[in-house]
């Protein structure tokens, strides 16, 4: 008996090595969706900082598109700047800048981020460290003057976020309080500028102090962030195990005496919301097990609350991100669960 032909309308199957997995996602989906949950706290630099926040992030931006842009076409590869990772690379170094740095800061830093910190290694999912922290990394170790002095004051507040202290963002008026208490010098002072940290939180939490122009809004990163989760682009467990044991050792030892130190400022202040959310859960840099993640977490807090309470730096977020990405493929290698029936 002859076989009938088949026709169009029979289905059709696709034939393809394992695994079978179908998703709507893609890299620009998930870099835009990034890009669009920054987009709260760039509004609040603006507002905050000025235009010059826009300035710097504008700067920041297009010369990592046109660095990314350049290398990929000596490279010969395909020009991918409109995926949007670069986009997310320019404005995290720029959210990582004060607002008074001049304009070569920003163009400086992104093009190491770029160059250096992921096209070195071959580019987008092959880079160890976060381009945009090494970038800072970089401008810090480079014009230290520059990314520690030119703060500026924001909209409507001082740049410590209280009356009497002008000259120091909140986390370094702490640095020096604790430094004061422990050498003997002017303890009453330090004393009472320890005791003025609750009246911070609400700045805060606001953003009307100073700091780098995207980290100073607790209030507006966040929203981003419940974006971000909605959409399940991040992890919880890093940001858990990160803002956890900042809460735990701050609270043990961050104060005059052990279980005495204000953990609540301590969250507040700082990069950490922005570094826990945005940067700490960079999926190439990041442990892609749970258990990976919650290691990760714990170590960047760690590392976050030494260097913030006995390192020479008031704030340690960069740091311990970028060692702990330094981690991740040991963390990946070690936490990786079992296939079934090995």
């Amino acid at each position: 008996m002859d076989e009938e032909p088949k026709t169009d309308s029979e289905p059709k199957l696709t034939v393809s090595s394992s695994p079978h997995i179908y998703t709507t996602e893609s890299i620009p989906k998930i870099m835009y969706s990034v890009v669009a949950a920054l987009m709260p706290a760039f509004i609040g630099a603006l507002y905050f900082f000025g235009w010059r926040a826009l300035w710097l992030t504008a700067i920041a931006v297009l010369v990592s598109i046109v660095t990314e842009a350049i290398i990929q076409k000596f490279r010969k590869v395909d020009i991918t700047v409109t995926d949007g990772s670069v986009i997310v690379t320019g404005i995290l170094l720029a959210f990582n800048l004060p607002a008074g740095v001049p304009w070569w800061i920003p163009a400086v830093g992104a093009f190491f981020a770029v160059a250096i910190g992921k096209h070195a290694f071959g580019g987008l999912g092959f880079n160890p460290m976060n381009p945009a922290l090494l970038g800072r990394a970089f401008l810090m170790a480079s014009w230290p003057v520059h990314m520690t002095t030119d703060w500026t004051n924001p909209h409507g507040g001082t740049l410590s976020g209280l009356a009497a202290i002008t000259g120091s963002t909140p986390l370094a008026v702490v640095k020096d309080a604790m430094k004061d208490i422990s050498d003997g010098v002017n303890v009453e002072g330090a004393q009472s500028v320890l005791e003025s940290t609750r009246d911070l939180y609400f700045p805060l939490f606001w953003g009307r102090v100073g700091g780098c122009i995207g980290e100073t809004s607790v209030l507006l990163l966040l929203i981003g962030a419940i974006y971000l989760f909605y959409k399940r682009y991040i992890p919880y467990q890093i940001p858990v195990a990160y803002i956890g044991s900042v809460i735990i050792i701050a609270w043990i030892f961050g104060g005059e005496g052990y279980f005495s130190g204000d953990w609540i400022f301590h969250v507040l202040a700082g990069g950490l919301i922005l570094g826990a959310f945005f940067m700490a859960t960079d999926m190439v840099t990041s442990p892609s097990s749970p258990k990976g993640q919650w290691i990760f977490g714990l170590g960047c807090g760690v590392i976050t609350m030494v260097i913030r309470l006995v390192g020479g730096y008031p704030e340690g977020v960069s740091y311990s991100i970028l060692l702990m990405n330094l981690l991740t493929p040991l963390l990946d290698r070690y936490t990786r669960p079992k296939v079934f029936g090995a």
